[in-house]
């Protein structure tokens, strides 16, 4: 199976450590470009013994799915610059935020399978939460070899592509937000005087103690929560402040204000370079 690759960041490197590690691809069947990082490279060719390029036509050639991994920004003129050689058996998988398949369709100028996947910065671990969305050209084989690539970096779902921007907010834009609450941990753990590697130490187990409640238990978050906060106690105490400061509502309106930033940036962008 041959996987190709537009883009050398994070992102397809992290796919790509995904694929490597559990054997779905042999690193001489990935293919690599960028626009003019060959440093960049010619370090995931020493880690990962991937195939580094700047052929687009071997790139294309009797690839099995085609990953593009551009920053939004460059989705114009990237697009523009593939678009010569994609065919009408191109798997074309893009991972930007907010730049729809119908951009994408257009720009290519080809009646190819297109997708869209939105994995979340977790899938450097193998940990991602990865939605997926397809055009109507994608046939159940493709599908089937899409789940497999992205199930490498974690857990993948089918989505219809307007539920993206909702997803881009709640789990592609997720863990910044329990980062921002670990933050917060930690500078309350150092104003009642506990020592900060400690802190962090039973901050992180306390997050994976709750995460393994929630996925095996058969409750509800708000069940667990009131399970620890007994009337009068230390838990019910944290709990009614964080009430009377709204923090519920905070949150609810802090993942609608990135769902409506993801769309809001898809629209400007395709408004300025659709013709």
């Amino acid at each position: 199976m041959k996987i190709s690759f537009i883009g050398a960041g994070s992102m397809a490197e992290a796919i790509i450590a995904g694929l490597i590690e559990k054997n779905i691809c042999r690193g001489e069947d990935v293919f690599v470009t960028n626009r003019e990082d060959r440093e960049k490279l010619e370090q995931l060719e020493r880690r990962y013994g991937i195939q580094p390029t700047y052929d687009m036509e071997g790139l294309f050639q009797g690839a099995d799915m085609v990953i593009f991994a551009v920053k939004p920004k460059d989705a114009d003129s990237a697009l523009l610059k593939i678009q010569p050689y994609i065919q009408e058996d191109t798997f074309f998988i893009s991972v930007m935020a907010g730049i729809s398949i119908a951009f994408i369709e257009e720009k290519l100028k080809a009646e190819c399978a297109v997708a869209r996947a939105m994995p979340n910065t977790s899938a450097s671990v193998g940990k991602s939460a990865t939605a997926v969305s397809f055009n109507q050209r994608v046939s159940d084989n493709q599908k089937e070899l899409a789940a497999t690539v992205f199930s490498s970096i974690g857990i993948t779902a089918v989505v219809e592509e307007t539920k993206l921007d909702a997803i881009t907010a709640l789990s592609g834009s997720g863990p910044a937000y329990i980062y921002y609450v670990v933050e917060a941990m930690e500078k309350s753990a150092w104003e009642i005087g506990l020592d900060s590697n400690m802190a962090k130490q039973l901050i992180l187990q306390t997050l994976a103690g709750a995460v393994e409640m929630l996925s095996s238990s058969d409750c509800e978050a708000a069940e667990l929560r009131k399970a620890v906060t007994s009337p009068g106690g230390t838990t019910e105490a944290g709990i009614k402040v964080l009430q009377q400061n709204n923090v519920e509502e905070a949150f609810i309106q802090c993942i609608k204000a990135a769902a409506e930033q993801s769309k809001r940036l898809g629209q400007i962008h395709e408004s300025k370079h659709l013709v």
